[in-house]
């Protein structure tokens, strides 16, 4: 069996440490504020998380764009030149076009690199539910997984993935088209927080509201109640908008009520957080279904 990278893009919002500790090669994405590029890798050495939800919090308009067949070549022909195979797991096909880009991509590195295994799956996954899936996938290959095993085992276990998000200030959903320029106004008016989840298809799509901030922290919890397996032996995600005390309090209710013990928290990226804004708090399992 031909030894293989696991890549992933840095949408995931990994901590660096756990990157390492997972030995993936993480594919950094690019957003531009300011007129000016930069790449999003897991240590945030172009931009700290702080830093860019201030200049959100200040009025700054972040925006985003998919990885490009050209900078696919660049980042895989290298493993591939060296004898190793690769299995990318993409950021949800139904948020972005790099997963579509990836495959015309790997289309083309497939007439370069005839001897060697080039696979990429979608997980129609976001922001930590990536993450989490990512981290489960580097656990199968560290038990000795093999690259296309372990891209059915994914391509199998995604919808199991469950993503719950709650937002803090509806405006960012209304750029992005999630919602009405008149319902966030109005929602703003009378503190109306949505509960949003990823749907099979990897679209966000609203499914409830709340009235109230805590009230919105809660829903997250009862969503996991409802859905989670076994949540008390799961290691379980939380993502977060520069609101590390709301993501606590979501990790002591889990904790309390559910019995979890190994939780994980880290920012929401820029990619996900140009959309969701600062104050976005996203909850991530597996479940019986999404």
């Amino acid at each position: 069996m031909s030894e293989y990278v696991l890549f992933t893009d840095s949408n995931t919002d990994l901590p660096a440490d756990l990157v390492q500790q997972l030995d993936l090669s993480v594919i950094p994405m690019l957003f531009e504020m300011d007129g000016k590029s930069y790449y999003n890798y897991p240590d945030n050495h172009e931009m700290d998380p702080k830093e860019f939800y201030a200049a959100l919090r200040g009025g700054k308009v972040c925006t985003t764009s998919q990885v490009s067949p050209s900078r696919f070549d660049e980042i895989f022909s290298p493993v591939l030149e060296s004898g190793r195979d690769i299995l990318y797991l993409c950021f949800s096909s139904g948020l972005s076009g790099t997963y579509n880009t990836s495959r015309l991509a790997v289309e083309e590195l497939r007439e370069k690199f005839p001897d060697r295994k080039i696979r990429t799956v979608d997980t129609l996954a976001a922001s930590m539910g990536q993450g989490l899936l990512v981290y489960l996938a580097a656990k199968k290959r560290q038990e000795g997984m093999g690259l296309d095993e372990l891209g059915d085992w994914v391509e199998e276990n995604r919808l199991k993935l469950c993503h719950w998000f709650t937002v803090d200030d509806l405006m960012f959903l209304k750029r992005g088209g999630r919602v009405s320029g008149a319902a966030a106004v109005m929602g703003t008016m009378l503190g109306i927080k949505p509960v949003l989840h990823v749907d099979d298809e990897g679209h966000l799509i609203p499914m409830e509201k709340v009235r109230g901030r805590r009230a919105s922290l809660d829903a997250l919890v009862k969503h996991m109640q409802a859905t989670a397996i076994r949540p008390a032996e799961q290691t379980v995600f939380i993502s977060h908008g520069d609101c590390q005390a709301d993501c606590d309090y979501v990790a002591q209710q889990l904790r309390e009520k559910l019995g979890v013990k190994e939780i994980v928290t880290s920012y929401i990226g820029p990619v996900i957080g140009a959309h969701s804004g600062p104050g976005t708090v996203a909850l991530f399992f597996v479940g019986e279904k999404r």
